[in-house]
């Protein structure tokens, strides 16, 4: 066999404002192993294909013949054609960073044709800048434009979501074989016609497609339904986050009619050991972690001799390929913790493989992805940074991390600043105690900017069962910490945990409702407590008071359980008063309002009292005497001395205000020394410990510790001192 060559593929739709990760993690590795690969995002590209002059008139076309049938939106939208086709182009451009001059034309009246996304909308804020105010309507424009081709074409077309509703509803393979057969739609066509431009420009040898959720499922299965067609002899693999989540037992061997093999977990080895397979050196019985047909079984091969990689064997994540300047920035809140979703371009990296905690009940805890916990190297991670930068010219970083260990970030925060490297990043965390207020201020002083976290109860019974191995006060007090640092916090939420009563809920909301008004979260999302396959309650599920009502697995997709609670049934209706809340606190309304309003039915009143968090901030305290084992970070700017006698006056400049003190001579040359070894330089080094800083401190303990207990030590921790 010729050398091989890969194409690997991420079918519609993940996001539109930065590509998914999965096949840029791939390609790096590939590339590393001196692999001709190659990749594309054919949901941006099919996105694109609908969002010019093109498409639309084609879209408007095909809606003519209909016009007696279509909605009354439809038919307005339709009188508006030239419009919309006329200013796609400038729309796109502007989304894309491209016109940004634009903004202030595209608010004017009449100049975009404003169809029902328009009418609902609210008068901007003053606060809104003109270029949000374009890009919010923008963003109306397009939406209005994807709701006609899913009134009119295909329900199947969304911004995020390619048919989702197929790959929810997947136990059986039927669901999907039925889709399949089915005429294509003409985004169908589109990206089909995507496709084999990618096919005949690469020529591969293997064509793998990522398929990170359900919304990806679908088209991927009619990508390998018309290369079994038309290119039968060219192998097909799949993978991705849906696949090891909902896969992992496949019996049905009509599967392998549109691909040939399916991989699980992390997609390095699998990929590796499959290239060696097709090129002869490899059996196939010998595949890792593959799936595949022989005699109309499906066959499950994994050679116990092929390990994974490690974090430091894997490469560096490559975006070649990947047109990053297409991508679209769409706003669809003002929120600043949402607009990092959908508005932000970041280059994705992992600080921490699996999670370090891997103990919660609900989480998938069992399967390779959570189980296998390994940090990356801190140079290694550095070295990734830096060779992203040079290849994106980005510096907008975010770590996809499952949980990242605050171990792994202290380090990372002191390389960057060692090095002197501006970046802005954010990532996904647990609420623990080790999240220090100082920690959270040498996190923001490297670049964090946000950080995502579960909460998942706001209730210390319910964390307890879960084995979350947090509590409710813990969870805030973090919180304030991220806040006085500048950190932005998303917290995630759940309902319906087995045996959570009303009141329960009604209490969480009341905390939610405090830690909002408080501004420790500027973002939230409760969704309902699902039962998975692989988690220790859908392992286990009469362990938890559970009983499994289905559906029933029939040789395709497993995660999601319908379950039934013995104890309490939560009832749906709660969500819907979980969610409007929330939708109005975070626009600061209703803070002020008993939470017991927002439901539909009658609930009972929150049995925690209104001043729960202003009592527990309150008692903070902050007693660097128990921190001696910590390490002294100088996080500041220039320090000078002048000596006025037998005393010295030292300014420590910070990027508030400079803060001047005046010490005994001693004590003076003891805090710059201790400042200047404790500032993060380019050489190697270490920092002090404050047990070193006691121990070299020009008096007794007993002068040291009244030092630490005065306002000039603490004038000298607000100009930038903090202990690690």
């Amino acid at each position: 066999m010729a050398s091989p060559r890969v194409l690997l593929l991420l079918p519609p739709l993940t996001q539109l404002n930065t590509p998914y990760p999965s096949t840029a993690y791939l390609t790096g590795f590939l590339q590393s192993r001196n692999i001709a690969v190659e990749q594309a995002d054919l949901g941006i590209e099919m996105v694109l294909r609908l969002f010019s002059p093109d498409g639309l008139r084609h879209i408007f076309r095909q809606l003519h013949g209909l016009e007696p049938s279509l909605p009354r939106e439809a038919i307005a939208m339709m009188r508006a054609e030239h419009s919309y086709v006329d200013m796609i182009g400038p729309v796109v451009a502007f989304l894309q960073g491209k016109l940004p001059d634009l903004a202030s034309y595209l608010i004017q009246p009449r100049v975009l044709p404003q169809g029902p996304r328009f009418r609902g909308r609210k008068k901007f804020a003053r606060a809104v800048s003109l270029e949000d105010r374009a890009k919010q309507w923008a963003t109306f424009f397009l939406e209005d434009l994807v709701d006609l081709v899913q009134a009119t074409i295909t329900p199947h077309f969304a911004l995020s979501r390619y048919a989702e509703q197929i790959g929810r509803s997947a136990s059986s393979f039927d669901h999907i074989a039925a889709a399949l057969a089915e005429p294509p739609s003409v985004t169908d066509e589109w990206l089909l016609d995507i496709f084999w431009d990618h096919v005949n420009r690469v020529n591969p040898s293997l064509i793998g497609l990522s398929i990170p959720f359900p919304g990806n499922l679908y088209g991927a299965f009619l990508i390998a339904k018309t290369l079994k067609q038309h290119r039968p002899e060219l192998p097909v693999a799949i993978g991705g986050g849906y696949v090891n989540t909902e896969l992992r037992r496949v019996t049905d061997p009509r599967v392998f009619d549109y691909v040939d093999f399916i991989t699980l977990d992390n997609g390095e080895r699998p990929l590796l050991s499959l290239i060696e397979h097709l090129s002869g050196s490899r059996p196939r019985q010998s595949l890792c972690r593959t799936m595949y047909r022989h005699n109309d079984h499906v066959i499950y091969a994994d050679d116990p001799s092929s390990g994974d990689f490690t974090m430091n064997d894997i490469g560096c994540p490559t975006y070649r390929g990947l047109t990053l300047d297409r991508y679209l920035t769409i706003l669809d809140s003002t929120n600043p913790m949402h607009r990092l979703w959908s508005e932000g371009h970041w280059n994705k990296l992992t600080v921490a493989h699996g999670c370090y905690w891997k103990q919660c009940t609900f989480c998938d805890v069992g399967l390779n992805y959570i189980s296998r916990y390994e940090m990356t190297p801190t140079e290694r991670l550095i070295q990734q940074i830096e060779q992203l930068v040079a290849e994106t010219g980005r510096t907008g970083f975010h770590f996809v991390d499952e949980a990242a260990p605050p171990a792994a970030l202290k380090a990372l925060a002191l390389a960057l600043l060692e090095r002197r490297m501006s970046i802005t990043w954010w990532g996904n965390i647990r609420f623990e105690t080790a999240f220090s207020p100082d920690l959270c201020r040498l996190l923001s002083a490297s670049g964090c900017i946000a950080v995502t976290a579960g909460l998942e109860a706001a209730s210390d019974r319910l964390l307890d069962n879960m084995k979350k191995g947090i509590t409710v006060d813990q969870t805030a007090l973090v919180a304030a910490g991220f806040k006085d640092a500048g950190i932005l916090i998303h917290a995630y939420l759940m309902y319906g945990c087995p045996s959570e009563t009303i009141q329960e809920t009604v209490d969480s909301l009341e905390r939610v409702r405090q830690l909002v008004a408080a501004d420790l979260l500027q973002s939230a999302f409760w969704h309902r407590f699902t039962v998975t396959a692989h988690s220790p309650v859908g392992l286990d599920p009469s362990a938890h008071g559970l009983r499994i009502l289905g559906p029933e697995f029939r040789g395709f997709a497993e995660n999601d359980l319908l379950h039934h609670d013995d104890r309490t049934e939560t009832p749906a209706w709660l969500g819907e008063g979980l969610r409007r809340s929330l939708l109005n606190y975070l626009e600061r309304r209703g803070l002020d309002l008993d939470v017991s309003q927002w439901f539909e039915y009658e609930v009972p009143r929150p049995q925690i009292s209104s001043s729960w968090l202003s009592r527990l901030l309150k008692k903070r305290t902050s007693d660097d005497h128990s921190d001696l084992e910590r390490r002294v970070v100088w996080l500041g700017g220039a320090v000078t001395c002048e000596p006025t006698g037998k005393r010295s006056t030292l300014t420590l400049t910070s990027s508030q205000k400079d803060h001047v003190i005046t010490l005994p001579e001693p004590e003076a040359q003891w805090l710059e020394q201790l400042i200047r070894e404790a500032t993060p330089q380019q050489t190697s080094q270490t920092y002090p410990h404050m047990r070193e800083a006691c121990q070299g401190f020009p008096g007794a303990e007993s002068t040291f510790n009244a030092f630490l207990a005065s306002a000039l030590w603490k004038k000298t921790r607000d100009a930038g001192l903090v202990l690690v």
